[in-house]
């Protein structure tokens, strides 16, 4: 049997094991450069005593401490659904990206609040010109990683890898804009506004806190919605419909009802259909749900197809 006449789920099976060993390798490359990272911020943060470079040291160690486990549960959810588990095991990565992100959203809410603290007492002064040598070589280290990440992912995607290519990202512009403000505070310090000198340190850090806040509410909330089995957005339901619905129309089939469903990385679509002869052939049935997984595939990895006959119109 040649590639163009294998079935959808050999297909499928062969796609996701690719999307494993992907994964893994990806995981495993942001777990070390983590590690280098998160070694070299803490180094940092205790010699300058730096607010902007500890909240970097913060959102490292949460990735990291979150990243580890979840290494060891990547290959549960390429496993297939049992009776046990009908969604696999896809709704337990919702959930650790509520707790990452729940962790993120409360250190950054504690840091503002040191930071503001800091600064009613008068703030504090750093070494500009050491914090900013080190951040903007972290930045540079970050954009370099981040693109070697984005390029092993270019085949597929995942909320968790999702996750990790966000992180690094993130930490690639906040470094450059903390090691650029250092910069700025080394030029203050030698004119009159070098009074603005103590409080740019917990400034910054207050800035990048406020700035952060926004991705991980975001993330807290797409993954609720997954969790708790909640449809996508209209404009995806519409979509499916108008994809599934030119091929099944080719044989007389029309669709009543669709359920859509998606959670973790899973998309579970029960097209519910109506022919108006009531009598369906199983060969043409299967010829058009497979066809249908095909073009869908091409945007969800892991989509799951179910064509019902609806009954209650049958007489």
């Amino acid at each position: 049997m040649d590639d163009n006449t294998e079935s959808p789920n050999l297909q499928t099976e062969i796609i996701q094991s690719q999307n494993l060993k992907s994964e893994k390798r990806i995981l495993r490359i942001s777990f070390t450069g983590s590690v280098l990272f998160l070694l070299s911020e803490c180094i940092a943060a205790f010699l300058t005593h730096s607010q902007a470079v500890l909240m970097d040291c913060i959102y490292d160690l949460v990735d990291l401490a979150m990243l580890g486990p979840f290494m060891i549960l990547v290959p549960k959810l390429y496993k297939p659904v049992t009776e046990r588990w009908p969604y696999g095991l896809s709704q337990i990565e919702s959930l650790f990206i509520i707790i990452k992100c729940g962790l993120l959203l409360f250190l950054d809410i504690q840091l503002i609040t040191d930071s503001i603290e800091l600064i009613l007492d008068g703030g504090h002064v750093v070494n500009a010109g050491a914090v900013a040598v080190f951040e903007l070589s972290v930045s540079v280290s970050c954009i370099i990683m981040f693109f070697i990440l984005r390029y092993l992912n270019r085949k597929f995607s995942s909320p968790t890898v999702n996750a990790e290519l966000y992180i690094w990202k993130l930490d690639s512009y906040s470094t450059a804009g903390v090691g650029m403000a250092f910069v700025v505070q080394l030029i203050l310090q030698h004119t009159p506004l070098s009074w603005i000198v103590p409080f740019v340190d917990p400034g910054i850090a207050i800035i990048m806190a406020v700035i952060l806040l926004k991705e991980p509410v975001v993330m807290i909330w797409d993954a609720i919605k997954s969790l708790i089995l909640l449809a996508p957005k209209e404009e995806v339901i519409e979509h499916i419909r108008e994809i599934t619905g030119s091929e099944l129309s080719m044989h007389d089939i029309e669709i009543d009802f669709l359920d859509v469903v998606k959670t973790g990385r899973k998309v579970w679509i029960d097209i519910y259909i109506v022919q108006k002869d009531n009598m369906l052939d199983l060969k043409i049935l299967k010829s058009a749900q497979e066809k249908i997984i095909k073009k869908l595939r091409a945007e969800y990895d892991n989509v799951f197809i179910e064509l019902i006959p609806e009954l209650k119109y049958i007489k």
